[in-house]
């Protein structure tokens, strides 16, 4: 159970330890902490408060507790001036005049979570791209397994499972991407005052943030109102959420495949339980729950496109639904991480099934191959789509392979050689491109996120 109101609830089920350190009471007062720090140091250094005197603030920083500053908060009703406050008492008269000195409540706000989402993005980013290395493995390892390409829930042309998988690592290389693009305009600190006119700072306001965004080591806003633009959030929560939905994608494949009347792919349970009444089940439970927290993910997204729309320069509309969305968000991504590479090491398939699914409908998923050489042969494309469809129907009706119904025809005998047309017409034989694509598939994910 729950005891402590600021403690967030996934805490005690969702996420790593990693990440949820990060979004624990006392990272988040740490991490503010030592933004008030940094801003002392930055006014010594440009001229503003005495030099030497952000040591005193530090000794404060290390007597202040996150619980003091939310015992504190309680009382007086606002976070940021209760760690104000405290760093004050402890810091001791001539230094607590410069603590805060000229900056507004989001300046530190903004820029702790800034340090906050950094890490976080760090850990997503390793993450991710561990999960794509392996998948990438398997890709490679079965680029020349045939079988069933799906559409509408149909046999379609034929596939091999690596390609299959590959184009899941393009879909997740293309998100690590999104990451790392949006990490340029995410990591920004915000430094600028009460209404973003820095004018406490006097012409030393420019400075200022420079010099506070080269302690931290990230990059600034170079405008903004009392708060940093909110496009940045709603950017990072819809390139979360279009993660979330690939990580999705790729679960309801495997729930799919694994229904025992496909039985291609699974999650392999060993001696887990799949149901409390029915002990034969081996139920795909962490691809469903990983399909579930993507729908909470997902729902966050329109939230934080509210919250970009403020009024003037800025209201408090936003705040209290931010302490909710950042960390949930990055707890949600990181558990289905997390669960991916869970599948992903349980998963398993069986190329002999694939291989006889392939074959399962006579044949007639090379009722394209069959049609295109009509084609070349001269026919209309309608003339060889009408004999193909013929073909293939009549190959599903007296149970006989695809290329033994097309050689009962007379447009077919007349155009064809029915011995080469077997060979032709053979699934495990077309699957085109896959091995050469699946490859460069790989090598381009490599790239890009080398490049990142």
């Amino acid at each position: 159970m729950v005891k402590d109101e600021h403690v967030c609830v996934f805490e005690w089920r969702y996420g790593s330890p990693e990440m949820r350190r990060l979004f624990t009471r006392e990272n988040i007062i740490d991490t503010m902490k030592l933004v008030e720090v940094t801003l002392v140091e930055a006014l010594s250094e440009v001229g503003i408060a005495p030099p030497g005197i952000a040591e005193d603030v530090k000794r404060a920083a290390k007597r202040v507790t996150a619980q003091m500053v939310y015992d504190e908060e309680k009382r007086i009703g606002h976070d940021i001036a209760a760690l104000v406050f405290l760093l004050g008492k402890y810091s001791g008269k001539e230094a607590a005049r410069w603590i805060h000195f000229g900056a507004t409540s989001y300046d530190i706000v903004d820029t702790a979570w800034v340090l906050i989402l950094k890490e976080a993005l760090s850990i997503i980013k390793r993450k991710l791209a561990s999960i794509i290395d392996k998948l990438s493995d398997i890709a490679m390892k079965t680029s020349n397994v045939p079988m069933p390409g799906r559409t509408h829930g149909q046999h379609a042309t034929p596939i091999t499972f690596g390609f299959k998988l590959a184009n899941y690592v393009y879909e997740l290389t293309r998100s690590f991407e999104r990451i790392c693009d949006l990490e340029k305009r995410l990591l920004l600190i915000k430094i600028g005052g009460a209404t973003g006119t820095m004018a406490s700072w006097g012409d030393k306001g420019l400075k200022l943030r420079d010099v506070v965004s080269k302690k931290l080591g990230v990059g600034y806003h170079i405008i903004s109102t009392q708060i940093a633009p909110r496009d940045g959030f709603a950017e990072l929560i819809a390139t979360l959420a279009i993660l979330a939905s690939q990580l999705d994608r790729f679960a309801v494949e495997v729930r799919e495949l694994a229904r025992p009347e496909i039985a291609e792919v699974w999650e392999s349970r060993g001696e887990s339980v799949g149901s409390s009444a029915m002990p034969h089940k081996a139920n795909p439970v962490t691809a469903e729950r990983i399909s579930g927290l993507a729908r909470a993910l997902r729902t966050l997204v329109s939230g934080s496109m509210e919250n970009m729309v403020l009024w003037h320069e800025r209201d408090l509309s936003n705040s209290s639904f931010e302490r909710f969305l950042l960390p949930h968000a990055l707890l949600i991504i990181d558990q289905m991480l997390e669960d991916m590479k869970v599948l992903l090491s349980r998963l398993s398939f069986d190329p002999q099934k694939m291989k006889k699914d392939l074959h399962i409908s006579n044949d007639v998923v090379t009722a394209e191959a069959l049609m295109n050489e009509l084609i070349l042969k001269g026919l209309t494309r309608e003339e060889a789509y009408k004999i193909s469809q013929r073909a293939s129907k009549l190959a599903l009706n007296k149970g006989i392979k695809l290329w033994e119904a097309a050689c009962t025809l007379e447009e077919v005998q007349r155009l064809l050689d029915c011995d080469k047309l077997k060979d032709l017409l053979d699934p495990e034989k077309y699957t085109g491109l896959s091995e050469i694509l699946t490859e460069g598939t790989i090598k381009y994910s490599k790239e890009k996120i080398k490049k990142c």
